[in-house]
């Protein structure tokens, strides 16, 4: 097939469109081998400590300490990928990456590696993975219309559970044949290639008029954004608890590898691989599922089936049927996993994009480490298959107490960006100089207060999520008409960002407010700047 008829092929096939754009395929290739490199990593780490302390609780602390970092690091690296070249962060994590999969290699090689060593060897590769995954998240949206963008995650989903299978089999058969600090090795070398295939993209800069934005700034306005989000907030609660739940299975799996078929290395990455085999088939029908079912029916379903699968994990006295059941399991776990994912993406503007997302993923990394060492500690109470058991119950016992919570993505008016020809004038404001406080004087009908009231809510949530330091409504004490909104911004740059970030959707609500006041003109602005004090000594 030469290169037309394949782009044509692609353009035909909406699950695959994105791969014939040229840079989102090369990354999509990087992908899949910083997966592989990922998958066969947690394999070689959780089998070695198997050897190393077989006690449950100190395995899933391989998981934990693998996940762990994202929920530590994983808003300031948010921050970066916002603030800092995208191609040079991602460069720089795949050279870290292979620094610690060398060290491995010559810890494994000396014949020095303890139990409490692995788990900081692991603990500094999940550096890096919390360095990379909202760079990659923030970079897609960039490459691929909205209309495609399921489909580009749909692809990524396929480059992931690919992996899955792929790398366990890897390492399952390097640690057969070889020994682990061959997997790390490999590593390694994926990781040093990808960093050269990445030297080729020449990603256009980012064009803005104003300064960029500090890191603790960014971070702060980053979390105001998710905790103002109508629509991100709720999001975050269900994936919390949908992954803390879903770790029991992945946590577990070398203990229970061992009880369905001895210290075989081999068992365990099947068990593995039919988990990523079950994934890619939902990411192949994805696409029909979301013409029938919104959002929230397809994460609710899925977990549903999820539960099920892992109940029937628990009780299963043979490796067959375990393996068909983990296919299930890898099916229903990528349908709900991408599903909110999407959602996610699509509530984000750019902007935001990387640290809201960077939040998704703590919330993501957070719930699986936290899951990991509780189902590793009641597992280590009782037994393996009794810990997976009560994590399928409960997994449906609080679908039923969350199912008010949407996962819904942002309408795009919500998200997308639109030019706001007004700017503020100033005469001499250096961009530092703060706070600033901008007034805005609205004259309200009586009759129509509650209406103003509800509104003036929403504009509290918008104001706040552009970056807002805080906001305030006041009404006047000797004409109860007359209220003041009032916002402060920390610099005079920090007020002209909100320009940069207006939506349709912020436009139609100043539009509304406009629309209920009763002065002759528009409502009065004014915009106040804070004024350092001469203190002089008595």
């Amino acid at each position: 097939m030469n290169g037309s008829r394949f782009t044509a092929w692609l353009d035909g096939n909406p699950a695959f469109a994105p791969l014939a754009q040229p840079i989102f395929r090369m990354l999509w290739l990087t992908w899949i081998a910083s997966h592989i490199s990922m998958w066969m990593s947690d394999v070689a780490a959780a089998w070695l400590m198997t050897s190393l302390h077989p006690s449950p609780l100190w395995v899933a602390a391989v998981q934990a300490a693998a996940t762990m970092p994202v929920f530590v690091l994983g808003l300031a690296s948010g921050a970066l990928a916002d603030l800092l070249d995208r191609r040079r962060l991602l460069l720089f994590t795949q050279c870290w990456l292979a620094v610690v999969a060398v060290l491995m290699v010559l810890v494994l090689g000396a014949g020095r590696m303890s139990a409490e060593l692995l788990i900081v060897l692991t603990f500094a590769n999940g550096i890096g993975l919390a360095l990379r995954w909202p760079v990659y998240s923030a970079i897609v949206p960039e490459l691929v219309s909205r209309a495609q963008l399921p489909a580009a995650m749909g692809l990524n989903g396929i480059a992931m559970n690919t992996s899955r299978i792929v790398g366990p089999l890897a390492a399952g058969m390097i640690i057969a044949y070889a020994g682990s600090q061959y997997v790390f090795l490999l590593n390694a070398i994926l990781a040093i290639v990808s960093a050269i295939a990445l030297l080729a993209w020449k990603r256009p800069p980012k064009v803005t008029v104003l300064p960029g934005e500090r890191f603790i700034g960014a971070i702060r306005v980053g979390l105001r954004f998710v905790r103002e989000s109508t629509h991100f907030r709720p999001l975050l609660i269900r994936v919390g608890i949908f992954f803390f739940h879903t770790t029991s299975t992945i946590a577990l799996l070398p203990l229970l590898a061992r009880d369905l078929r001895g210290p075989d290395p081999h068992a365990f990455a099947m068990i593995m691989a039919a988990l990523g085999a079950g994934a890619i088939v939902a990411v192949l029908l994805l696409p029909r599922f979301r013409t029938r079912w919104s959002a929230n029916q397809l994460v609710r379903d899925a977990t549903l089936l999820q539960a099920a699968a892992v109940a029937g994990i628990a009780l299963s006295p043979w490796y067959g049927l375990t393996l068909v059941l983990m296919g299930l399991n890898g099916m229903a776990w990528l349908a709900a996993a991408n599903s909110m994912s999407v959602s996610a993406q699509l509530s984000l503007p750019d902007w935001v994009r990387a640290r809201g997302m960077a939040v998704f993923q703590i919330t993501v990394m957070g719930g699986t480490a936290i899951g990991a060492l509780v189902w590793g500690q009641i597992a280590s109470m009782t037994d393996v298959r009794t810990s997976i058991l009560v994590s399928a119950l409960s997994s449906v016992l609080i679908l039923v107490l969350v199912r008010n919570y949407a996962v819904e993505p942002a309408p795009p008016d919500e998200v997308d960006r639109v030019v706001r020809e007004e700017r503020p004038s100033a005469v001499d404001v250096p961009a530092d100089a703060g706070p600033v406080v901008v007034t805005i004087e609205y004259r309200i009908d009586p009759a129509r207060r509650d209406e103003f009231l509800t509104l003036m809510e929403e504009t509290r949530r918008s104001r706040l999520r552009q970056g807002a330091m805080s906001w305030e409504l006041l009404r006047r004490s000797d004409d109860p008409a007359v209220y003041t909104e009032m916002m402060v911004d920390e610099t005079w740059v920090d007020h002209l960002r909100h320009f940069e970030r207006t939506t349709s959707a912020d436009v139609d609500l100043r539009d509304r407010r406009r629309a209920l006041h009763l002065g002759p003109g528009q409502p009065r602005v004014t915009r106040s700047i804070g004024q350092r004090l001469r203190v002089r000594p008595d």
